[in-house]
């Protein structure tokens, strides 16, 4: 019965934060910048206030559904309600599957369910993305942190492969920015 939230959470990942921020702005995100509708995009484009905003606003969409099944005292619910919300905001039925890249509905996932790890890699994304002027990098950086991070807490073991599994799907979709950092072209995190 607690499965049947799996379709509600897919919507609620759907829900085009990016696209809507940018147009009240005028901007459609999907034509500028890298053309994909995240946080580190709007940031990049509309500044570092505005990519905030969207983050925000997006690491609710992983968090309301990890919340909802922790309320039900289901973790395994939890888990797999957030995996249909990051799948949601990546491949969204409403924009023609083509959505962000989940890592703001990931961590807002990852806050409720490791709060302690989540803040640590937080704090880690910050140092990154100042260090290397580069969203994509302190992305990839606290997707390979948070499986370690929760195996370290010594989480039980599908814990922690649930988020090599989803991580290495948000990692996948970061394909394009690895290759730009090899070629050293990849764009700078945000405008000010």
């Amino acid at each position: 019965m607690i499965w049947l939230l799996l379709v509600p959470a897919y919507l609620l990942g759907t829900f085009p934060n990016a696209a809507l921020v940018a147009r009240s702005r005028g901007i459609d995100i999907q034509q500028v910048g890298s053309g994909n509708p995240g946080a580190s995009n709007v940031a990049r484009v509309m500044g570092t206030k505005w990519g905030v905003v969207v983050f925000v606003l997006d690491g609710l969409k992983g968090a309301i559904p990890a919340a909802a099944g922790l309320l039900l005292d289901e973790r395994a619910a939890a888990y797999g309600m957030l995996v249909a919300a990051v799948l949601g905001h990546m491949f969204p039925i409403t924009r023609r599957f083509r959505g962000g890249k989940g890592v703001a509905t990931m961590g807002g996932g990852a806050l409720v369910l490791h709060p302690i790890v989540s803040v640590a890699l937080l704090a880690l994304w910050v140092i990154v993305r100042k260090l290397s002027g580069k969203a994509s990098v302190a992305s990839l950086a606290i997707m390979v942190g948070l499986p370690v991070g929760v195996a370290v807490k010594g989480s039980p073991g599908w814990e922690v492969a649930a988020l090599v599994a989803c991580n290495a799907l948000v990692l996948v979709r970061h394909v394009d920015n690895i290759k730009r950092l090899l070629a050293g072209r990849e764009l700078s995190a945000s405008r000010n």
